[in-house]
């Protein structure tokens, strides 16, 4: 038995030394490798030809009841809605841009967790998904938002990690 414990502390005590530089490099591959591509073809799907101009897509997804109610017709969004559309769809490829190359990576971080809060509040209350709870047996959009929050939570406390334009400028 001493021998095991042994040998788990020694294994154990190497990845404790490691995590300072493992865990926020980690951090950011698992964003890379599940949600990049989903927000940058999401932010795709709001543009027409330009950033400024949002297609019916943009206008759906974002203010799908306002856009229903006059058929999806982008020449009647209010400034208010164009201005909304904009900031969401640049905040969709620019967030998750400065995260893949580590620059700004916390304040990235802090972004898209409310990036991540206000789509869900705009797929509950206006494209009707049900939230759902935590500590259930049914995964739900509530479970799938909070661990995209605590991946993003990983990343502002410690950081973007070795491999990064933060610790090439020294940023922290």
């Amino acid at each position: 038995m001493t021998a095991l414990i042994s040998l788990h502390n020694i294994v154990l005590g190497k990845v404790d030394l490691a995590s300072n530089w493992l865990t926020p490099t980690l951090a950011r591959l698992v964003f890379v490798a599940v949600l990049l591509v989903y927000y940058w073809n999401s932010a795709m799907l709001k543009i027409d030809g330009s950033i400024f101009s949002p297609s019916a897509g943009a206008f759906g997804q974002i203010f799908p009841k306002a856009a229903e109610a006059v058929l999806y017709d982008v020449s009647q969004m209010t400034f208010f809605q164009r201005v909304v559309i904009f900031f969401g769809t640049v905040a969709e490829f620019v967030l998750p841009a400065l995260l893949l190359v580590g620059l700004f990576t916390r304040l990235a971080a802090l972004g898209m967790i409310g990036f991540i809060w206000v789509q869900t509040l705009v797929d509950v209350t206006g494209h009707g998904v049900k939230l759902g709870s935590l500590f259930d047996a049914a995964p739900s959009i509530m479970d799938q938002r909070t661990m995209w929050t605590f991946l993003m939570l990983v990343i502002v406390i410690n950081g973007a990690g070795p491999i990064s334009l933060d610790r090439i400028l020294r940023l922290k």
